[in-house]
């Protein structure tokens, strides 16, 4: 039925000539299978972080050069080459006076801010930032980073592939090299050179708002196509990257996909061996491979042995391991803003994140005072001239490989401007088939005669915004229509086209259609797009996260009605489905297929396809708290690598379908042990976030993108403790922002008898004109308040703190604990403009020395 799962996991058995740590063999590539890396049976236990053999080769001739031209460089030109900004940040002119030795485009950014850009108008903003920094005074060609993650989704028009968790489900390492071939033809075609890609993430809990952008939970697979995945992007070059390749990054280093419950940037508590054995290994075959850069993690490292907090901050892992144990000489790139979370840092300045061994730091705003200060901490000592020349070493040194000093403009360079860069539909199409992994097919429901007459129902079915998920087009993959994919194909498309218009019906919510008419019925169901941060489920259930509340409701209109329904699940990451899994006669996981759901029709209809071959890389859960689920041991309604065919019934019988609610903890008159998170980098289901004013008291959803406005309330997204992790409001007058149920009210009574509160973080940007609140609703007219005016007065502008309110407090002032609807809401009556983030309520903080006196 699939791969079976080796308790024990380590690095392959091949082993080049050379040592590594503690003596053990150095690792180099891959056994090869079919002309692809092999994805193991088993794995080596590693006793420390080895040594890896790169096939890209250091070049004396490339070594004396850099030599030369690091001679003739002012410190500002070093620091100007480690700096990152983002494009909507700069001029053309800015690049050739400061010298960058790179720019990044961020998620949901496009030249001139038009997400209609044309490749045409990719390529003129490359030439203009190239041009630009070869007029400067040392002339060395800048190079640009995109958020290529699964194709070069930022840009509209192109072939968007699925994403990795589909990839995982194919077990193919040779499709994975062919789909970063592809992208890397795509990226050269809009005239970038590097590609934040791929993320080598192992999930271990799939609550992250990221598990879609893993391959697996098994570290064997992440192993085999990392290798493949950056042989494919680099042009398996050995000493230089081709014109039909791009620069690789291997991220985000290392243990993203094990914090605690599954928090994006948040801490991992591993074990040294478990990093290495496990978060590790996707690391070996990417550097195997040659990988050029390696972007650093946001989250944290710490245990009862181990304290490396921020890993952005983190000399051990940065020098210590990926530098010297690891024998890495390409360059390591942050993340976005990442340095600013560093304790003692900020935005604009971190001398702790360059002696950390980062070589360039993403900062897309603040760079002309992240120059300064650094300059500034280099000419006192802070950081040692020794480290400003290795970090532009590396760089120069990946330029090179890169061929970019005698490359021409981007616009004249190999694949520039061309639509079959651009477009790879047939290979989209075979990653879908390849992808989706039948689950349940009672009575050989699938694949359905060529000639059914089918009804289509489920929001999904027609949606490309839900097909690509997160990270296409925009950061969140929000805010798209079908319009914006001209060369796509949804999935109620592509039955039409496999069965001929006539024989589909399509009805969104089934409402007044006989599915006894039908010869079967096609739900495609799921979630709405999100990536990180928006994606977390925090302490939700794994049954809570689909953002279409409607899904089961359609399902019941059709089922038990004698017509066969088919299944089809569009999402990032298992899901408990128990209730419509019992629903439907045949389940797919499509995961999110992209923009070629042709793919998903062809496995449907019989004679179309050889049929299903996908097989599940994380285990499915059984119930609805089951979060942490990596092996038999665990117990899963599916295992790791399960997955029918065609020709196999997999009878499931009747789940159980026992539903917990909204959360796994905290409710009734227990007592609450974990943080209800309530916005957390972005809404937490089932919390959205809302203005109201007197144009609109019934409320105004702000929604993944952080925007919305009245005539005296606009709220628009901030960086408070992260990228874009808060909600910045301005008033001019009368209104409130604030998080509610749109379902109803919660039994939160767990949380007072934790003697809990309700925490957040806030920036004063200007103090309130009149009397402002912090207040809790639990059903109108029912609520409490707390006057916070005197409070926010007090505060210095511009700076964050953590404000702290008793739930005893609220309770007191008229708060039912037992129908929460509104957990917090932030209102006033004048001028105000403040930022929030990380908004929860916190079981056993409401002794702390720093709560709000209610009074």
């Amino acid at each position: 039925m699939g791969l079976t799962l080796v308790s024990g996991v380590a690095a392959a058995a091949v082993a080049a000539p050379q040592g590594g740590a503690s003596g053990q063999p150095a690792i180099g590539p891959p056994n090869i299978e079919r002309g692809c890396a092999r994805i193991e049976k088993s794995l080596r236990e590693l006793e420390d972080w080895p040594k890896v053999e790169s096939q890209v080769h250091v070049n004396r001739a490339d070594e004396a050069r850099i030599r030369k031209i690091l001679e003739g460089m002012t410190l500002a030109e070093k620091v100007g080459q480690m700096t990152q900004p983002e494009i909507a940040a700069i001029t053309p002119a800015d690049v050739a006076t400061y010298g960058f030795g790179s720019v990044l485009n961020g998620g949901g950014s496009w030249p001139g801010g038009r997400k209609n850009a044309t490749p045409q108008e990719w390529l003129a903003l490359a030439d203009s930032v190239f041009e630009a920094s070869k007029r400067s005074r040392t002339g060395i060609p800048a190079i640009w980073g995109i958020d290529a993650v699964h194709g070069n989704s930022n840009v509209m028009g192109t072939t968007v592939f699925p994403h990795n968790i589909g990839l995982g489900a194919a077990l193919d390492p040779c499709l994975v090299r062919d789909i970063s071939a592809a992208t890397a033809a795509q990226i050269r075609a809009t005239g970038q050179d590097w590609a934040f890609a791929p993320s080598l993430a192992v999930v271990r809990d799939d609550r992250w708002g990221r598990t879609f952008e893993g391959y697996s939970e098994d570290p064997r697979i992440t192993r085999a196509y990392g290798y493949e995945a950056v042989k494919g992007l680099q042009d398996n070059a050995r000493s230089r990257i081709s014109v039909d390749g791009v620069i690789a990054t291997a991220k985000h280093f290392v243990g993203d996909g094990g914090t605690t419950g599954g928090k994006d940037q948040g801490v991992a508590t591993s074990s040294e061996q478990e990093m290495i054995n496990l978060h590790g290994q996707g690391y070996y075959g990417a550097l195997a491979a040659g990988a050029q850069t390696v972007m650093i993690s946001f989250n944290s490292w710490t245990n009862d042995v181990i304290n490396e907090g921020k890993l952005h901050g983190s000399k051990y892992a940065q020098t210590g391991i990926l530098k010297q144990k690891m024998g890495f000489d390409g360059l390591l790139v942050g993340d976005y803003n990442g340095h600013g979370q560093i304790p003692g840092c900020t935005n604009a300045s971190c001398a702790a994140v360059v002696n950390a061994g980062m070589d360039v730091v993403m900062v897309p705003a603040d760079w002309k005072a992240f120059i300064a200060n650094t300059v500034a901490q280099v000419e006192s000592g802070e950081i040692p001239m020794a480290r400003i020349d290795d970090a532009v070493t590396r760089i120069l040194r990946v330029k090179l490989r890169a061929g970019v000093f005698e490359a021409r403009k981007p616009s004249e360079r190999a694949h520039a401007g061309q639509q079959d860069s651009l477009l790879h539909r047939e290979l989209g199409r075979k990653a879908v088939r390849e992808s989706a992994v039948l689950m349940k097919n009672e009575k050989r429901t699938l694949p359905l005669p060529g000639r059914s007459k089918v009804l289509v129902v489920g929001k999904s079915a027609d949606s490309l915004q839900n097909q690509t998920g997160g990270w296409t087009l925009s950061w969140q993959g929000t805010g798209n229509s079908n319009a914006d994919f001209p060369h796509g194909t949804s999935i109620l498309k592509g039955l039409r086209g496999a069965l001929g218009e006539a024989n589909v019906t399509f009805s969104e919510t089934a409402a007044g259609v006989d599915p006894t008419a039908f010869d079967a019925v096609i739900a495609v169901i799921g979630e709405t797009p999100y990536a990180e941060g928006f994606g977390d489920l925090g302490k939700r259930t794994l049954e809570t996260a689909k953002l279409y509340p409607g899904d089961l409701a359609v399902l019941d209109k059709v089922s038990g009605r004698g017509t066969p329904v088919v299944t089809v699940y569009v999402g990032g990451r298992p899901l408990y489905m128990n209730k419509e899994i019992n629903r439907s006669d045949a389940f797919v996981a499509a995961w999110l297929p992209g923009t070629e759901g042709q793919g998903v029709a062809d496995l449907l209809i019989k004679g179309r396809d050889n049929g299903f071959t996908g097989k599940l890389p994380y285990s499915w859960p059984r119930s609805a708290c089951q979060t942490q689920l990596n092996g038999p041991a665990d117990n899963p309604l599916f295992g790791l690598g399960y997955g029918l065919r065609d020709s196999e019934t997999g009878h499931v019988g009747e789940l159980d379908e026992t539903s917990v609610g909204n959360s796994c903890t905290g409710g009734g008159g227990g007592t609450a042990t974990e943080d209800l998170e309530l916005f957390v980098g972005g809404d937490k289901s089932p919390y959205r976030s809302y203005i109201a004013s007197p144009e609109n008291w019934g409320g105004t959803e702000i929604g993944p993108g952080g925007q919305a406005s009245h005539a005296t309330i606009g709220v628009v997204p901030a960086d408070v403790n992260g990228t874009r992790d808060g909600l910045k409001t301005t008033w001019s007058g009368t209104g409130m922002v604030y998080l509610q149920n749109p379902a109803g009210g919660s039994d939160l009574r767990g949380y007072g008898n934790a003697n809990g509160a309700l925490e957040f973080d806030l920036v004063v940007h200007q103090a309130p004109a009149a009397r402002t609140v912090i207040s809790t609703h639990c059903q109108h007219p029912c609520a409490s308040e707390l006057d916070v005016t005197s409070v926010l007065r007090s505060l210095p502008v511009g700076q964050k703190s953590t404000m702290k309110v008793s739930i005893d407090c609220l309770a007191g002032k008229g708060l039912d604990l037992e129908n929460v609807n509104a957990p917090f809401v932030l209102y006033t009556e004048g001028a105000l403009s403040a930022s929030v983030a990380n908004v929860r309520w916190v079981p056993e903080a409401g002794g702390d020395p720093n709560v709000l006196p209610c009074t």
